[in-house]
């Protein structure tokens, strides 16, 4: 008996190859992830209710610098962590898997998949994100 690639997979890939056509780079991250990178660095403040237990998947035991552990809530963190170790311009696709503390139902489920995109360059304006988008939209309908 044969396999079939999962149609989450089949997407992502669809979508990094459109994205990949006009110079994006995909990236990845940890999906265990620090409250620092997952929460602080997007200044997501101490009361945010994204940081309540209801909410996040808190780990008990700490990181291997006494950190906080979480299951990351979406990927923004990649884009954090791709901020400190390059300097711009870059522009960057981080699809991947998050976790949300949800009631699992027809329309929640405490895994799903994320995409999201970043540039940074000089000169950059919403008719670049307006650009994008159209292309993407345009090639993903051919």
């Amino acid at each position: 008996m044969s396999g079939h690639t999962h149609p989450i997979t089949l997407a992502i890939a669809r979508i990094s190859q459109i994205f990949s056509a006009m110079g994006f780079d995909t990236v990845d991250g940890p999906e265990l992830e620090d409250e620092w990178h997952n929460f602080d660095a997007l200044n997501v403040p101490g009361d945010h209710p994204a940081r309540d237990m209801q909410d996040t998947f808190w780990l008990r035991d700490a990181g291997p610098k006494g950190e906080r552990l979480v299951l990351r809530t979406h990927t923004s963190n990649v884009q954090i962590r791709h901020t400190e170790q390059h300097t711009p311009p870059f522009k960057i696709l981080a699809p991947g898997k998050v976790f949300r503390n949800e009631a699992t139902d027809a329309t929640h489920e405490a895994e799903f998949f994320q995409i999201e995109g970043m540039m940074v360059a000089k000169k950059v304006s919403m008719a670049d994100l307006k650009g994008t988008l159209e292309f993407f939209a345009k090639e993903n309908a051919a």
